[in-house]
């Protein structure tokens, strides 16, 4: 299983802000951002702040936390706005919802990028059916489990013990022992870990 390198922390650095791209260790003092909260090279400015650059900075954040794309956003959000309710809450809960958030949130990885690629490798069920799309959309009475090889269980198994002071979000049931979890509820706005302001990027993408 492939592990993350060091740049994504410079990626937090020059963004100047959090993107839990390594996972639980983002909440840690292990955190590299915790350490060097500035950005990397020698040569630094001061960067404008228009309401643009604050409304598009808040967007790119989003995108960056759960790793996805602008046409794959312009997906989600146009879902958001559909739906009843507030659109900047709902584009967070789809979010929320996708398998390789799951997989990571349940501790079954230790950072997005490995429960992404957990996915995208075929090694993740859904009700005992093989899902090898990070994108899907998990609902509740889903049951996410792993398949039965040895090596892909001990990289799991050592995951959860890594990550077994984090507490999993409300809307989600974990079973450390058998490397599994279950959907028993959709997640709420106040489920969301991150510090996403929405109302600014429902703001931008409205223009």
């Amino acid at each position: 299983m492939a592990r993350i390198t060091g740049k994504v922390c410079k990626l937090c650095r020059r963004e100047g802000m959090k993107l839990f791209l390594k996972g639980q260790r983002c909440f840690s003092e292990k955190c590299g951002i915790n350490r060097r909260d500035y950005p990397p090279g020698v040569h630094t400015r001061p960067r404008k702040t228009t309401d643009f650059y604050v409304q598009l900075r808040e967007k790119q954040k989003a995108k960056r936390i759960y790793g996805i794309l602008e046409r794959q956003f312009r997906r989600y959000f146009e879902s958001a706005v559909r739906q009843k309710g507030n659109t900047g809450e709902n584009l967070l809960v789809l979010m929320e919802r996708r398998l390789d958030n799951v997989v990571l949130n349940l501790g079954l990885a230790n950072s997005r990028f490995e429960a992404r690629q957990l996915v995208a490798h075929g090694h993740v069920r859904i009700n005992k059916q093989r899902m090898d799309i990070p994108s899907y959309l998990v609902k509740p009475g889903d049951e996410i489990s792993l398949v039965s090889k040895e090596k892909i269980r001990k990289r799991a198994a050592e995951a959860v013990e890594m990550n077994k002071g984090q507490q999993v979000a409300a809307w989600l049931e974990a079973s450390p022992g058998e490397l599994s979890g279950r959907v028993v509820a959709m997640p709420r706005r106040e489920d969301v870990p991150h510090p996403i302001n929405e109302q600014l990027i429902v703001e931008l993408c409205s223009r």
